[in-house]
């Protein structure tokens, strides 16, 4: 069995055929860093899943501040989920971009979906990946909303360690929901307890 069907799936619970037919329908492309993915206002119509590298999902405010809805690290899945799956057909409302040099697998959301039809336990697999992510933007959203910024940075570092080593500074603030120089005097008090 061809090994990136293996990573994804993490298990060898497909047969030869059945991964021969998710392997045919993905497209691999290598990004370098400050490559777009896909910028606002462009068609979406593929999920990507990250085999090395990283990279930031955001928008951008009226005022033109930046918001980091997600990062994506070996192992996971990036879109505008909102264009992807939303209720009206509409254009990407995020950015994706490479924040470190990345190797990505791209399907097209008609061939996912004649995939999940054909294998049943690939639409479950999904079901359980996505069960996983809206539990996780969930938890965010709950974080946002109760802790304070220096327990949100804990959290992150804690939960994301990889993801900590490889962004900046004011992508994290930016992920948090706070300034860089709150980052930073938030750092230097952990540092000195």
């Amino acid at each position: 069995m061809n090994p990136i069907i293996t990573e994804i799936f993490q298990a060898d619970f497909l047969t030869v055929q059945e991964a021969d037919l998710v392997y045919s329908k993905l497209k691999h492309s290598s990004l370098s860093k400050g490559a777009f993915l896909l910028k606002a206002q462009d068609k979406v119509d593929e999920l990507f899943y990250v085999h090395t590298g990283c990279l930031r999902s955001y928008i951008i405010d009226l005022e033109g501040k930046e918001h980091i809805l997600q990062f994506a690290v070996k192992g996971w899945w990036i879109s505008d989920y909102i264009a992807l799956y939303g209720r009206k057909k509409m254009n990407a409302v995020s950015y994706i971009e490479c924040i470190k040099e990345a190797d990505i697998y791209s399907i097209a959301k008609s061939d996912f979906d004649l995939v999940c039809r054909e294998i049943p336990k690939v639409a479950f697999f999904h079901f359980r990946k996505m069960e996983l992510a809206f539990a996780s933007f969930q938890n965010r959203i709950l974080e946002n909303l109760t802790l304070s910024a220096k327990e949100r940075y804990i959290n992150f570092v804690s939960t994301y360690p990889s993801i900590a080593q490889d962004v900046k500074n004011y992508h994290i603030a930016s992920y948090l929901g706070i300034t860089t120089e709150s980052l930073s005097r938030i750092r230097k008090e952990i540092a000195s307890s």
